[in-house]
């Protein structure tokens, strides 16, 4: 029997043109997408790569490079800023934030800043946070210049251009900064012509010195020693005694007799104290005495203990 027109008249197909494998290619897909710092439209792409070079930009993160050495520091707080503008704290800008709310001590920086030449910056308060690497700064800040240090024949040099008796406070293992703002402090007050440091393993003459020191590093040369050994053994070639302080000595501070003579007293980190090879570098090693339940006194505090003993010793 025969089948059932369709009603339609078939037509045949002929050959076509292919499409050149797009049609494959396009189901293959594109592969994984790229990161978003590696894609050109990314829209922060640019803050991005100030966040890595700037930090995080967030209170209390460590920026992801390490300051160096000889880059600017910035001292965060009304009360410091001021301070250390009255000292003649060397500075490069004065940095403000906006809508700050004034008080004295912000009209007085403003005003000293002005006086002097320096750099005043309206900036946000972020921007504050980042320069002072999330420490308060109460909506101001001061830009200081890396710090030039003094060669240490330079500090006997100052006490015998002055015509005095050398004084020098040389600091063994002191890691915190803010003792070291600290002893510069009783050292100013006390007299000494100069700090000694350690230029490896010790602290240095940071943001947090200047704050701590209320701005007597300003007038109170710091050296640095490649190695402190030797530099107190040069000291001691060129007529100078080296008194250090440790708690296990037997001689107490009050009763050194070197007190007069040109002197540089070594003070120790509180946990560890003097070092061997600096310990076996001093003409005496003395204490202070303390009530048993205190085993330590902070760097900062001895180091004012026994430069006011050898203080009163020169008044004599």
């Amino acid at each position: 029997m025969a089948g059932k027109a369709s009603g339609k008249p078939s037509k045949k197909q002929g050959p076509t043109r292919g499409t050149g494998g797009k049609v494959r290619r396009s189901l293959e897909g594109k592969g994984a997408t790229p990161p978003a710092h590696m894609r050109h439209w990314y829209k922060d792409k640019a803050r991005a790569e100030r966040i890595e070079r700037e930090g995080s930009g967030r209170p209390g993160r460590t920026p992801s490079r390490a300051r160096k050495e000889d880059a600017p520091e910035v001292i965060g707080g009304r009360n410091p800023v001021v301070e250390a503008l009255r000292a003649g704290v060397p500075a490069n800008a004065l940095y403000v934030a906006q809508r700050i709310e004034n008080d004295d001590r912000v009209r007085e920086a403003i005003k000293i800043a002005a006086d002097r030449g320096i750099a005043l910056l309206e900036v946000s308060r972020d921007k504050l946070d980042r320069l002072t690497e999330g420490g308060v700064h109460q909506g101001i800040g001061l830009q200081i210049p890396a710090y030039e240090y003094a060669h240490p024949e330079q500090l006997v040099e100052n006490a015998r251009d002055a015509a005095e008796v050398p004084l020098i406070v040389a600091l063994d293992g002191v890691t915190d900064p803010r003792n070291l703002g600290a002893i510069a402090r009783s050292a100013t007050a006390f007299g000494a012509h100069g700090l000694l440091v350690p230029s490896r393993r010790s602290a240095g003459v940071t943001a947090g010195a200047w704050k701590t020191s209320a701005g007597t590093l300003a007038n109170l040369p710091v050296a640095r020693a490649a190695n402190l050994t030797q530099t107190l053994q040069a000291y001691r070639e060129d007529g100078l005694f080296v008194i250090g302080l440790d708690g296990t000595a037997t001689l107490d501070v009050a009763d050194v007799e070197l007190a007069t003579e040109p002197l540089v007293v070594v003070v120790g980190s509180e946990g560890k104290g003097l070092s061997r090879l600096v310990r076996e570098a001093c003409d005496q090693v003395v204490r202070i005495p303390m009530n048993a339940a205190a085993e330590s006194l902070n760097a900062g505090v001895a180091a004012g203990i026994a430069l006011y003993e050898v203080a009163r010793h020169r008044r004599r």
